[in-house]
């Protein structure tokens, strides 16, 4: 059985919690409170960060890790293309994720200017998005309805979370993040 340490306001732990839904993986959750973390967290990553996922023995931090173990692990159903070019592509948005990252957290600090730097953000991801890449819409769905960023100025953006939102896995997403 996998355990999945996780935090229901964290997008990176959502962003595993809609990895695991998507390839019909069950899992156990512990809730870790994130303004008060137990001291054996360390003991699992020695940052204290979640998630976490836990499997027999195994354990291993690390969002966009935790999700290509994932993909690994449990091939079937795929979440990457299967062109080596479009997996490829998309990996590489993974890998530049701090581009949107940076002006999100900035944006939750108020950090003047924040909003103009996220917004420049979405219009990148606007102009190359794939219907399976999931490792955006956790902070994209925060963004939209919890930092009120308007996200109908990216057509392309706004069509691809509509069409997300239309999946289980994300739907959920939506129940935990109307909850926070």
């Amino acid at each position: 059985m996998i355990t999945l340490y996780d935090a229901d306001r964290c997008p990176y732990c959502a962003r595993v919690r809609i990895a695991l839904a998507e390839k019909g993986i069950e899992y156990e959750t512990v809730e870790i409170d994130l303004d008060d973390r137990p001291r054996w967290i360390y003991e699992k990553n020695p940052l204290g960060r979640v998630p976490i996922l836990e499997e027999d023995t195994f354990v291993l931090a690390e969002s966009a890790v935790i999700d290509e173990y994932l993909e690994e692990r449990y091939p079937d159903p795929p979440l990457w293309p299967a062109d080596p070019a479009d997996r490829a592509l998309g990996r590489m948005l993974v890998f530049r994720f701090d581009e949107l990252s940076k002006p999100y957290y900035a944006l939750r600090r108020g950090e003047d200017g924040a909003r103009e730097r996220l917004d420049a953000a979405l219009g990148t991801l606007d102009a190359v998005l794939q219907e399976q890449l999931f490792a955006y819409v956790p902070w994209i769905l925060r963004a939209r309805d919890r930092m009120d960023v308007d996200l109908e100025r990216f057509p392309a953006l706004s069509e691809w979370v509509g069409r997300l939102e239309q999946r289980p896995s994300v739907a959920a997403e939506l129940d935990v993040v109307a909850s926070l």
